[in-house]
């Protein structure tokens, strides 16, 4: 009777939280991010200038019909504005199935570089299965309604979301189809292939316990470095979940896809090449991709804006994935930058739950329309980067770009982390098995993982 107690205390409290967080973070209006258009903007690899008469040009949440996006702009907005919208967004998510050891069926206030961490995974698989060049044909199609209608549409959830959080009643709800949708156009084969793969890797990503990346699988690889549900997660303890997560993962397409974290700022090439040239599950030797993960700190307390070109640079590069970071206080994923102004898609935005599992699910929620940017000097030191690497021949290519990239742009005597030739047990450091049997996580792992588990990085 004690326990049962108890587990109803927490259900209430839980939900009362849930009831909070829904009302803190549903209230998203419409805000203006401003580009330049004197200076080139960089999307994960790719440069767009959106050359004009005239300095500024307000993009409004890139919501607004392509009317509202004065003809006289001669650069590619179109072209970004696809680009960007063709991400994949991941953001904190409600009413979904409870997670295990726990009451919560939510993740608003706690799980944002959960989803940071699963953005960049998911563009990693972008660039695998569907490659750069790639934008969703319907990207365009994402023009919201005005802000009335959108404040309308907020404050309908909002009221809904709290009435249910108080109430036994928590019956995971699907987003519909916006009404007014425009009609699927005809498609050709390549266009269907990509689609099929486009909605797979979002059903990777689905907030249930089958999903491979899923939160709730997440939350399980995290355990075994001491986090439970509700815990705060820094970019670098991020970084080796998603790594087990894609070990662990069993769907025979996910066998070509492997992911290495670096070890104390050091990436030891034989580890990844052994890494690319493992046995697959189907026994058959070949060759994967690997999706390489580096925490890093970009200053002490606060970030060193010596660093601030190294980054631009990174984000320049076509194979970067993107950067798990924030701000105190909040993750955000780092996909671009213009001047000193960095672009990211933010995880605070409070969703209902989508059951990816069914056919032709609503992807609108997956998608983001408004970039939103920030000055580097608000970056929090802490964040892990991302690369992806189709071959090995990719890999020693990378290896060699970052590492020139890294010396022009350190001013000081080491530089924010290095490739170097060998395997870590060269170096009397213990390298991690590729498969444990008994354990997710081996005893150096962990150790390394509370290390990183006591940064400073947000208070999610």
């Amino acid at each position: 009777m004690e326990a049962t107690g108890t587990d109803e205390v927490e259900k209430i409290k839980s939900k009362f939280m849930s009831a909070w967080h829904n009302m803190k973070y549903s209230w998203v209006l419409k805000t203006k991010t401003y580009f330049s258009r004197n200076s080139p903007v960089f999307l994960l690899g790719k440069c767009y200038h959106f050359k004009t008469e005239g300095k500024y040009r307000a993009l409004h949440s890139f919501q607004s019909s392509s009317a509202g996006i004065s003809t006289e702009i001669s650069g590619n907005v179109e072209e970004f504005r696809k680009d960007f919208i063709s991400r994949i967004w991941l953001t904190y998510r409600e009413e979904f199935p409870q997670i295990k050891g726990s009451a919560l069926t939510t993740d608003c206030g706690w799980g944002c570089t959960l989803r940071t961490g699963q953005m960049l995974l998911a563009q990693g698989l972008m660039l695998h299965f569907l490659g750069r060049a790639w934008v969703w044909p319907e990207a365009l199609d994402m023009d919201s309604s005005d802000s009335e209608s959108w404040t309308s549409s907020t404050v309908r959830k909002l009221t809904a979301s709290f009435e249910a959080s108080l109430t036994a009643e928590r019956d995971p709800k699907i987003l519909p189809r916006p009404q007014g949708s425009p009609a699927r156009r005809d498609w050709d084969v390549t266009e269907m292939r990509n689609e099929v793969y486009h909605r797979k890797i979002i059903s990777w990503f689905g907030d249930s316990p089958p999903a491979a990346f899923g939160l709730h699988q997440l939350i399980e690889y995290g355990k075994k470095s001491g986090k439970m549900a509700g815990d705060w997660y820094g970019p670098a303890v991020v970084a080796h979940i998603l790594r087990k997560a894609v070990e662990e993962a069993r769907d025979p397409e996910l066998q070509g896809v492997t992911v290495y974290v670096a070890q104390d700022c050091t990436v030891y090439s034989s580890d990844v090449i052994d890494r690319q040239c493992s046995f697959m599950d189907s026994g058959k030797a070949g060759t994967k991709a690997v999706i390489i993960l580096v925490p890093v700190r970009l200053g002490g307390e606060r970030t060193n804006t010596d660093y601030l070109e190294f980054v631009k640079g990174i984000l320049s590069l076509e194979y970067c994935v993107g950067i798990i970071g924030g701000k105190p206080r909040q993750s955000y994923y780092f996909a671009g930058f213009q001047d000193d102004s960095l672009i990211y898609m933010d995880p605070h935005y409070c969703q209902s739950f989508v059951d990816v599992s069914i056919k032709d699910f609503p992807l609108e929620s997956f998608h983001c329309p408004s970039p939103k940017k920030m000055s580097f000097k608000k970056m929090d030191p802490s964040c892990t980067i991302g690369f992806y690497c189709r071959t090995v021949q990719d890999f020693e290519k990378a290896s060699e770009e970052i590492t020139k990239m890294l010396k022009s742009s350190s001013k000081e005597k080491y530089p924010l982390f290095t490739f170097v030739k060998g395997h870590s047990r060269d170096y009397d450091f213990a390298s991690s098995p590729l498969h444990e049997e008994n354990d997710l996580f081996s005893e150096d792992e962990k150790k390394r993982l509370k290390r990183f588990s006591a940064e400073e990085f947000v208070l999610l």
